[in-house]
């Protein structure tokens, strides 16, 4: 397998680490730094495995009032990235990325700009310029960090009909009929849904059957379970529980963050900043319902993102406070998390993605 790690440029990170994961043991070996990209904080691959795509989570970028997006080829084989082109995100501070299931367009979702933007793809990968931006309204109730909208995540839902946008500012997700033929969003019928004020809303996951979605909340350190209806767009939720065990000790705050279904949709993992672990939760086959089944240290400091192997053999924490990159083991039977002693160094690590290398 070959490891993607997007870092802080800002923080020492040097740009975006290029790994490879031995799925015998789970040790990482470094192969390539593709250095000199700015802040790749969160990255995302296209379906086919060909190119990869990068925020730059920049305020200003080339005298403009915005970040950027970064595009590149991977090499066959080698899994080196070559780089294509670059476009501006229409918004500052982008933080999310994910692409449509037909590896036509790219989402992205501007933090500072409270707004989310289409992007389409050339044949060669490139990025064309915004087919779409839709910029946010509104504000929360906590002044300090939903003083406006700060849009955080952006997903396709799984039918490829709807576009769902995960608000913290707003305490919302919003959902968007999407257009695969020009690229354009549009507000959908349902209006998506609103979420406990205060709770902000960060990251989301489906569950492999579409009718399930769940989110992390920062500001509480919950996740919530949604009913998700394809045809319309519409959520409504059904449960919202703790991300952390019951009476944990955390020094200072605590902070969702990531949020992941395992493949087979069978355990839920959300990372908690500030108890620095990976919660573990079993999905109800039946409904959908969660069960907390524990948590697991990631033997490092804020845990920003975490990713799971295409098998759901292994799963990979990214402690951005503490300049690692953790591996453990998933029960294939229990979901729990085995620690494999693997761990490698690198500065501000924001985003890991592990992915099955092309052949040549």
């Amino acid at each position: 397998m070959h490891v993607y790690v997007g870092t802080y440029t800002s923080n020492g990170g040097e740009g975006i680490y290029l790994y490879s994961l031995d799925t015998g043991t789970g040790a990482l070996r470094l192969l390539k730094i593709m250095a000199g990209v700015v802040n790749p904080s969160f990255l995302a691959i296209e379906p086919g495995g060909r190119y990869l795509y990068s925020v730059n989570e920049v305020d200003a970028y080339y005298g403009r009032p915005e970040g950027a997006l970064s595009a590149f080829a991977i090499e066959p084989g080698t899994g080196e990235l070559r780089f294509l082109n670059q476009q501006p995100s229409q918004g500052a501070s982008p933080c999310h990325l994910s692409l449509d299931h037909t590896g036509r367009y790219l989402f992205v979702a501007n933090y500072g700009g409270g707004s989310v933007a289409a992007f389409p793809l050339q044949s060669d990968g490139s990025l064309a310029s915004a087919a779409s931006h839709i910029r946010h309204q509104g504000s929360g109730p906590n002044r300090e960090r939903q003083e406006g909208p700060h849009a955080h995540c952006i997903l396709p839902d799984p039918f490829n009909r709807h576009v769902l946008a995960v608000d913290l500012g707003l305490d919302r997700v919003l959902s968007y009929a999407f257009d695969p033929e020009r690229g354009a969003l549009r507000p959908a019928a349902a209006a998506g849904a609103e979420t406990k004020p205060g709770s902000g809303p960060r990251h989301m996951a489906f569950h492999p059957n579409g009718k399930w979605a769940y989110v992390v909340h920062e500001l509480e350190s919950r996740v919530s379970r949604f009913l998700y209806n394809g045809m319309t767009g519409a959520l409504a939720e059904l449960e919202s529980l703790p991300s952390l065990p019951p009476q944990a000790a955390v020094e200072g705050e605590n902070y969702g963050a990531g949020i992941q279904v395992d493949p087979k949709g069978r355990f839920l993992y959300v990372s908690n900043r500030g108890h620095d672990s990976i919660a573990h939760f079993r999905i109800d086959p039946e409904n959908g319902s969660l069960g907390f089944a524990g948590c697991a240290s990631t033997k490092g400091r804020f845990p920003r993102h975490f990713s799971l192997d295409p098998g759901g053999r292994f799963l990979l924490a990214a402690n951005q406070r503490s300049d690692s990159l953790t591996v453990f083991r998933v029960d294939d039977a229990t979901g729990n998390l085995e620690d494999t002693d693997q761990a490698v160094s690198v500065p501000a690590p924001v985003c890991v993605l592990v992915h099955a290398p092309l052949q040549r």
